[in-house]
């Protein structure tokens, strides 16, 4: 009983940092794992880089053993986790198909820190319990470049089986991180966080907002000064407060626009077959040092300080191959299994996309929602269909007249082309733009046509109009 304790407390201990490295990993997008490993070259002389060369030949060598494997036994297996921990895995080499090894990606640049890296970050300073880390590691994945939510909490406790209220709990500590006003749902409520995060809750500036910011397009300054019965000086005041905050809280602050996309993953279709693999073109192949490996072996011969010195650099090693190795691995399995719930996509185009969320997939490869969030948030796939954000493959959705399931991004679309075919001096307002929508069999209230269209930054129909008439 004794020795079951002690191992399972060893096996603990040993465990919790393989995982820690993995899963961080697992979040890095290729870019930032090419900068990751360099890092660890430079800093670990158990590593080594095969040169080109070296590659072909091991790989060469590979493919051999390979088919010799294959004719004894056919039937593969999994690797979890803690299996990956014993692995005696002594380098990382990525096999490619042949005709893609030359496959270059312009516009390479150094991986610099984005927004979710900053809420990230600011995260891993809390003291927080398991489940609450990975509610805000998925409330931060969730969140869109200019700093807005852009998933409901009943959205989010839905996918991780999670109550709302623990969500809500989470997301008040998300949205008191810099900048100001982050994890908001909508403007009011980002620039609330800013008067508090200000100390004017409370003030005349904040009452606006709250109480009447849907009105102040429509309302002149004298209005506005007797709506809140004060004089029109002190309205100005509150007014040019409300002016000098931001409307997106993460604007200009994290701007991605110039960096360049690199794909994590590339998918090619192969007759009726479409194969998933990594793009490792960027990434260098890795080994241990065998030289290094035989100063442990040589006993008494290598002194004591320096064996240890080189045990912990061999530990530190194998578990960044390790863990290089189940990144791939996991990344590859998701987007098999999203290629499996959204072949429509991948056959007819982006018109097909189908409703799905992450618990599906995480289900088809007995993974956890956390894990799959890991996978899709920041990286990349090349598909025959141009690139796409892996995020981009899930959504939720609605259900047609007819019965039939359509994702929002589909709807989204739609509602794109009935206004870029409206008449330029007649706008669709949303009441017309839901009605067409009704006429297809699309049933959906009013209210989220346009919350759609705000979603698609589209102006309402008015200022539609405007626009057509000054470029006249």
């Amino acid at each position: 009983m004794k020795l079951g304790i002690g191992l399972q407390q060893r096996l603990q201990q040993v465990l919790a940092p393989q995982l820690i490295q993995s899963l961080k990993m697992l979040q890095m997008p290729v870019l930032k794992l090419e900068q990751t490993i360099r890092h660890e070259l430079a800093t670990n002389p158990l590593l080594e880089e095969l040169e080109e060369t070296e590659v072909e030949k091991e790989e060469t060598n590979e493919e051999a053993e390979l088919e010799i494997e294959s004719e004894k036994d056919d039937s593969t297996t999994e690797t979890d986790w803690e299996e990956f921990l014993f692995d005696d895995e002594e380098g990382y080499k990525v096999r490619e198909p042949r005709e893609n090894q030359e496959m270059q990606f312009e516009g390479t640049a150094a991986y610099s820190a984005n927004l979710y890296d900053h809420l990230l970050e600011q995260l891993n300073f809390l003291k927080l319990s398991e489940e609450e880390h990975l509610i805000g590691e998925y409330i931060i994945g969730n969140i869109a470049p200019d700093g807005y939510l852009s998933i409901s909490v009943p959205e989010m406790a839905k996918e991780l089986n999670i109550e709302p209220e623990r969500i809500e709990e989470v997301l008040k500590m998300i949205q008191r991180f810099d900048p100001t006003g982050v994890g908001s749902r909508d403007l009011r409520e980002s620039l609330l966080l800013q008067l508090r995060e200000k100390g004017l809750e409370g003030s005349l500036a904040y009452r606006i907002v709250d109480e009447h910011l849907h009105e102040l397009d429509r309302k002149s300054l004298l209005q506005i000064s007797k709506m809140m019965g004060v004089p029109i000086e002190r309205a100005q005041q509150a007014m040019n407060i409300i002016k000098s905050l931001s409307p997106k809280p993460a604007q200009g602050r994290f701007d991605t626009a110039a960096m360049p996309v690199v794909p994590d993953l590339i998918v090619e279709r192969f007759g009726d077959e479409y194969i998933v693999y990594h793009n490792d073109n960027h990434i260098p192949r890795l080994r241990i040092n065998r030289n290094y490996k035989n100063l442990v072996k040589r006993g008494n011969k290598t002194p004591q300080n320096t064996k240890k010195y080189i045990q912990q650099k061999l530990e530190q090693a194998r578990w960044l191959l390790n863990s290089i190795n189940q990144r791939r691995t996991t990344m590859i399995r998701v987007m098999e299994a999203i290629i499996e719930r959204q072949r429509d996509f991948f056959e007819k185009g982006p018109a097909f996309l189908k409703p799905l969320i992450m618990e599906e997939i995480a289900q088809m490869v007995d993974m956890n929602v956390a894990t799959i969030s890991r996978v899709s948030n920041g990286k990349y796939v090349q598909t025959p269909l141009g690139v796409y954000e892996i995020k981009y493959f899930f959504n939720s959705g609605i259900t047609r007249a007819d019965g039939e399931d359509m994702s929002k991004r589909s709807v989204k679309q739609r509602i794109e082309e009935l206004i870029k075919h409206e008449p330029p001096d007649k706008p669709y307002s949303d009441q017309e733009i839901y009605r067409r929508l009704n006429e297809e069999g699309i049933q959906l209230a009013r209210r989220t046509v346009t919350k759609y269209r705000k979603e698609l930054q589209i102006p309402p129909a008015r200022l539609r109009k405007r626009v057509a008439e000054s470029t006249k």
